[in-house]
């Protein structure tokens, strides 16, 4: 890393579109981007002034871009979520992207499940007397509907709708080149050989896993998809769609072939990923529930910057 506290550059003609992460690591040669990626995530970038926190921010003709390594790290401000619906039975929510569905570690806060108790609070419900039972869950980047059931009886029943894969689930997504709709099956095991999960070299390993993709739009760089899970295992939609060729924009784990390949990836705040929509039969009603959730800003942010983007 440069020893300069600030530096500062203006953006050429040619450069008009890029996006800031890749504008910076072209000045900063030596710096790997995941170093770049954490000097915008911290605040150590401004651009005309303004501290610029998403590194897929497109730069324009004649900005001037700041480096200024003393800069104070931004208050990230707390999160809350929003319940799409809740009875005596469940809650569902909707997501934001960088919170946990449950804690994995035993002092883990701010998870999902917080969350909904924080929202209760300022509901002036009572927060802790009411368990939450963990039926699925989302990545921690992902955002969007996440099911929790409020009673034993719920608990089960839902586990079993999941188990028999009739729970109706569909994703959005944005991933690097351009994908073809498709339908991807393979057998997935926790370690493909080289520390990732992944899909299984031999024949008898692994668990089932099957990914249908249609594409929404082609966009220059990338693809916006639609996803939906016949199956439902860890990282399905993510190792699927790299392991095409085709990383999901925003992924830092299953990218490493795509790497290796000497491609470039598309700079973003996050991964694109957002779970849109989810059904499922009521534990005790029977009724047939169905819930969508539009796009957060930081998705659609990327998302439109990508669709201006240069071919």
């Amino acid at each position: 890393m440069r020893s300069l506290s600030v530096e500062r550059w203006i953006v050429a003609a040619e450069e008009d579109g890029t996006a800031l992460a890749s504008f910076v690591r072209s000045r900063l040669t030596d710096t790997s981007w995941n170093e770049v990626k954490r000097l915008v995530s911290t605040g150590k970038v401004l651009v005309d002034g303004e501290r610029r926190l998403d590194a897929g921010h497109r730069l324009g003709t004649g900005q001037e871009v700041e480096l200024r390594m003393a800069a104070p790290r931004p208050r990230e401000p707390s999160a809350e979520v929003r319940i799409a619906y809740e009875d005596a039975h469940v809650v569902v929510i909707d997501k934001p992207a960088g919170v946990s569905s449950v804690p994995y570690e035993k002092k883990e806060g701010g998870t999902a499940m917080d969350l909904i108790r924080d929202a209760w609070r300022r509901m002036g419900r009572p927060a802790t007397k009411v368990p939450l039972h963990v039926v699925h869950r989302i990545d921690k980047e992902t955002s969007g509907l996440v099911v929790f059931a409020k009673t034993k009886r719920a608990e089960r029943a839902l586990a079993a709708q999941f188990r028999a894969h009739s729970v109706q689930r569909s994703y959005l997504c944005v991933a690097h080149g351009h994908v073809a709709s498709q339908k991807i099956e393979s057998f997935l095991v926790d370690d493909r050989g080289d520390g990732l999960r992944g899909s299984a070299r031999f024949p008898g390993q692994g668990k089932r896993a099957i990914t249908h993709v249609r594409v929404i739009q082609l966009l220059p760089e990338a693809a916006l998809c639609e996803v939906r899970l016949e199956t439902g295992k860890t990282h399905q939609i993510r190792i699927h769609l790299s392991e095409i060729g085709h990383p999901l924009v925003g992924e830092k784990v299953y990218i490493r072939d795509y790497l290796k390949a000497g491609k470039e990836p598309i700079p973003a705040s996050r991964l694109m990923l957002h779970a849109a929509t989810l059904g499922f039969r009521h534990p005790v009603t029977e009724d047939e529930l169905t819930f969508e959730s539009s796009v957060p800003e930081d998705f659609q942010r990327v998302l439109t910057a990508l669709r201006k983007s240069p071919a």
